[in-house]
């Protein structure tokens, strides 16, 4: 496969999506060779001894051969076929095949408000740019597609691959949170087992450690696992259940306030309201007004 690379230009429009596609392409190093290689972009060209910093992030997936990474807030981490590597703006780092393998490298530059956000959100560390993900169809295809629309540069191509950029980042993040249960006393079933169990019985009076005593676990160990897997406790997962089952009920005439709040056993009509309004900004009977409103004009 010929290697491939493209810089894209972004205008006013692209850069209001959220998200651009600065740069994309393909390297294929054989074993033994030189690298970077000769026909690598200047502006992107760096050597092993004085390393690079970029302006934008870059994420790159090695599908092919070994090799190494260094970053300022990375030490030297050995670097394997399936492993991505994401690339921070500002940041000093080096990269480099091993000279017996060589290896196969698909990347993308992004930049823009959506990334940034990811960052200061913790969805990715700057201290840890190395993800070992292993070979996967879907991230692969998802470079592939990406690199493919890039080709022909039709109109609407960046949201396009912009939106494939983002899927890509979400794909990322699911793997690497998955991976840190796996092996861990069959967890995966445990807390669907417990979902299902919070959704069947969400208009029964049970409770977490209930649930616990079901699933024949430690309740501090359930709520610790729970929360690490789904973002919330059990308990604010039950709740939530609850506050979207109250906006389907809420809009059926015949059910009053009180009559949903007896439904889904909360424990009075004011504290459902109140619960209501901190989840949703609204008294339930103001959004039973306006969705029903907004139906009527429909």
């Amino acid at each position: 496969m010929t290697n491939y690379c493209r810089y894209l230009p972004v205008n006013s429009l692209d850069e209001a999506w959220g998200l651009t596609v600065l740069n994309t392409g393909y390297t294929h190093i054989p074993k033994a060779s030189v690298y970077p290689s000769k026909d690598h972009p200047s502006n992107y060209y760096f050597t092993w001894k004085n390393g690079r910093v970029l302006h934008e992030y870059q994420i790159i997936y090695i599908t092919e051969g070994e090799g190494v990474f260094e970053s300022e807030h990375c030490k030297l981490r050995e670097i394997k076929a399936g492993t991505i590597i994401l690339l921070f703006p500002n940041e000093r780092h080096r990269y480099k095949p091993d000279k017996k393998t060589g290896w196969h490298e698909y990347w993308i530059g992004i930049n823009g408000p959506i990334i940034e956000n990811l960052i200061a959100r913790d969805f990715f560390r700057i201290s840890e740019p190395v993800i070992d993900i292993g070979i996967k169809d879907n991230i692969f295809s998802l470079f592939l597609d990406i690199i493919e629309k890039t080709k022909s540069e039709r109109p609407g191509y960046q949201p396009a691959i912009s939106g494939a950029a983002v899927h890509l980042l979400g794909v990322l993040f699911a793997e690497v949170k998955q991976a840190s249960f796996a092996g861990e006393y069959n967890i995966h079933s445990i807390v669907d087992r417990a979902r299902y169990l919070l959704r069947d019985h969400m208009n029964q009076h049970i409770t977490p450690e209930e649930i616990a005593k079901e699933l024949q676990v430690g309740y501090s160990w359930f709520r610790k696992v729970f929360r690490k897997y789904t973002g919330m406790a059990p308990n604010q997962y039950l709740i939530q259940l609850k506050i979207q089952q109250s906006k389907e009920l809420l809009l059926l005439p015949e059910n009053s306030v009180k009559t949903v709040a007896f439904m889904l056993n909360f424990e009075s009509a004011p504290y459902f309201s109140k619960l209501f309004k901190i989840k949703t900004g609204l008294t339930p009977q103001d959004y039973r007004n306006k969705a029903l409103k907004k139906y009527e004009s429909a």
